[in-house]
């Protein structure tokens, strides 16, 4: 192993969390999960990135036990003794194999249409109410709405420690229903909840802080948060390290342990005058570790995938990646479709064997391997 790979495999300590490698798996929707259930199938999927030298991994979107929270179908849900039980045994396979996992807890908001399981009826929920055609499409969330969905992430957390998981993932970036009470666009309340960006985002601090209070003072929380969104992939939630620094700064204070910093392209940098990504300005501003993510081994951005069907994604020169890594820029690094192409990436890169990876394409979307 040559001296810079070497800081990808260091090992990596915050209070309970030990993980083996700095390799973490990114969450990806797999709908391969019916009922809501992992299954068989999901269980090897997840242990066989474990196996390979993959120190966290930070599962699939996983659901709270709120009614519009689904907008997917096949995806797995977080609630329910079946669903439980079956990432009960996925928690016990990737121990097996010497990694960690946390789940990703996740409301899709009013991304979810009407028509989608489990309740057909029920539209999606968002910050503000949306009509069309005389149809409420998207219902504006009451102040007990909103205490319900806390209360279900808190639950959530709870069962995630209680059947072994080594923390928790609180899905808040890409345009799902935390990451939509901070955006003005599709927060229009003029409640507690609305206003400016502070105001906006006391739904997320709330939620961090219930989440906290269930799963006591050393049970890591990891917060997911993002600038651009599915709907405009030049979105930005802020303009200025300042800002993000006050944006940040409380959401570190009400509980969060690491920031996963969502980027479509982890090279480029977040604001003029720096060479800094957002993960390396969050771990600036915030002192809080972070994970960093976007096209991570692969020679484009994941968009140009999922549009060109006939594109294939060569494995990618991890040179820039490591000098950050190694210039502490940031602590912890993602890797997303090119681990769920090739489940022993992490080893290969590891072994100098990076002619042996495979290539990504949208075909591998279609398979559980």
């Amino acid at each position: 192993m040559n001296d810079p790979v070497k800081a990808l495999f260091q090992p990596f300590s915050l209070g309970s969390l030990e993980l083996p490698t700095r390799v973490v798996m990114a969450p990806m929707t797999r709908s391969f999960s019916p009922g809501g259930v992992p299954n068989s199938k999901v269980i090897e999927y997840y242990r066989r990135r474990a196996a390979a030298g993959v120190g966290l991994i930070v599962t699939e979107g996983t659901t709270v036990d709120h009614k519009a929270a689904n907008g997917y179908p096949n995806v797995p849900r977080f609630y329910g003794e079946d669903a439980l039980a079956g990432w009960q045994k996925v928690v016990e396979a990737v121990h097996a194999e010497g990694g960690k996992i946390v789940p990703q807890l996740w409301h899709v908001g009013n991304v979810r249409k009407l028509g989608t399981e489990p309740d057909a009826s029920v539209p999606g929920y968002g910050p503000s109410e949306k009509i069309k055609d005389d149809v409420v499409v998207v219902h504006g969330m009451t102040h007990e709405d909103i205490q319900e969905v806390i209360a279900a992430f808190a639950q959530a957390a709870k069962d995630a420690q209680r059947i072994g998981m080594d923390g928790v993932e609180i899905h808040g970036a890409h345009g799902y229903l935390v990451d939509q009470f901070f955006w003005e666009g599709s927060n229009q309340r003029t409640d507690e909840y609305g206003g400016d960006l502070a105001q906006r985002s006391r739904f997320a601090i709330e939620l961090i802080q219930a989440v906290r209070a269930a799963v006591g003072p050393d049970f890591p929380i990891i917060f997911r948060f993002s600038q651009w969104k599915q709907q405009d992939y030049s979105a930005r939630l802020v303009q200025t390290p300042e800002e993000l620094g006050a944006f940040l700064k409380p959401l570190s204070e009400a509980g969060v342990d690491i920031f996963h910093c969502s980027t479509r392209r982890f090279w480029e940098p977040e604001f003029e005058g720096s060479d800094l990504n957002l993960a390396g300005w969050t771990r600036k501003l915030t002192g809080k570790p972070t994970i960093t993510v976007g096209s991570v081994g692969l020679d484009g951005e994941f968009l140009q995938f999922m549009v060109n069907t006939d594109k294939v994604a060569e494995p990618a020169s991890l040179e820039n990646l490591l000098e950050r890594l190694n210039n502490q820029e940031f602590d912890l690094v993602a890797v997303g479709r090119a681990l769920l192409v090739d489940p022993d990436w992490a080893v290969k890169v590891r072994e100098g064997r990076e002619q042996d990876i495979l290539p990504f394409s949208r075909s591998a979307l279609a398979t559980l391997v």
